[in-house]
């Protein structure tokens, strides 16, 4: 038997079916120190072809962007992208090292500067069982924000039953933190709104003025960047309207103005606007609040015993 011997300059080998395989593919959590605070982002790497490693990023905003070529150099690695809604040439560039199931290394800004990053694998989050559900809770009182805090200086306000950001502000957040849940949540937005539901305070469902406009994973019930939704239930802006949301592990269900748009998708990483990166952690309920006015009622979740 004759045997072949192959070397490469980088880390890889060859599945059954030929394709690239290095210990880098897969997804990546990243935390990236910069001006005193961790930035969350995440980062997916997979093989195209037989010689080329692509990807997609997630910063702390925007959707998540395809990396055309991440290149690999032993255990170093290297990308750069465009920085999202930016005019001209500006790139971000990142470079790193691979150290077993973690990473570290630098984010050259568009500023120039350069800011340091860590990073380790994404849970799977697979659950072995379904989980079983314990009693409702009733998330919003409909008289104040008992239960609720701000990100920032507070524009919330509880009227009559309904939860109102009058104009752009801070988001709001639940005290309690949630692992599994099913939530079901009420909104009304007006002409061109834009708002968002974030599970876990990591993975936005779009709450958007979108009736009449292609489903989108960045339009009304995406999940945003990753997922859209099969077809677009969006009513009227200044009409009251629906999410039941499911959330297992990574798994989620989107039943959106009683109809079933998402069904038991894979959420891959955070959404930009995450609270953070530790996707292994119970989060919170989060309600966008930078962007045009929007009311809530009705919040209650069933959470997972």
């Amino acid at each position: 038997m004759k045997t072949l011997i192959l070397i490469f300059s980088v880390t890889l080998s060859f599945a059954a079916c030929g394709q690239l395989v290095t210990p880098l593919e897969g997804r990546w959590d990243l935390a990236i120190a910069k001006d005193g605070k961790e930035i969350p982002s995440w980062l997916e790497v997979r093989h195209s072809g037989r010689k080329t490693l692509i990807g997609r990023f997630v910063y702390a905003f925007g959707s998540a962007r395809p990396i055309s070529e991440v290149k690999l150099q032993n255990e170093k690695f290297s990308f750069s992208l465009p920085l999202q809604w930016e005019v001209g040439n500006r790139t971000m560039d990142f470079e790193g090292e691979l150290k077993g199931d973690s990473l570290k290394g630098k984010m050259i800004f568009v500023d120039g500067k350069p800011y340091s990053f860590r990073g380790w694998r994404a849970p799977s989050l697979q659950r072995e069982k379904h989980p079983e559900w314990a009693e409702p809770i009733t998330l919003f009182n409909g008289k104040d924000l008992a239960g609720w805090h701000a990100s920032g200086t507070n524009q919330w306000t509880a009227e009559n039953g309904v939860l109102k950001s009058a104009k752009p502000g801070s988001n709001l957040l639940t005290d309690r933190t949630f692992t599994d849940f099913k939530l079901h949540i009420e909104f009304k937005y007006s002409k061109g709104g834009n708002s968002g539901v974030y599970l876990r305070g990591r993975y936005e469902v779009q709450v958007t003025d979108s009736k009449g406009l292609t489903p989108w994973d960045d339009q009304f019930s995406g999940i945003y960047g990753f997922v859209e939704p099969n077809q677009m239930v969006a009513k009227e802006a200044g009409e009251w309207q629906s999410f039941d949301i499911t959330l297992i592990g990574r798994t989620v269900t989107v039943v959106a103005n009683g109809v079933t748009v998402i069904c038991n998708a894979i959420i891959p990483g955070i959404t930009g606007g995450a609270i953070n990166s530790f996707e292994h952690e119970p989060g919170p309920i989060l309600l966008q609040g930078d962007h045009e006015p929007i009311e809530y009622r009705n919040i209650v979740i069933t959470p997972a015993k």
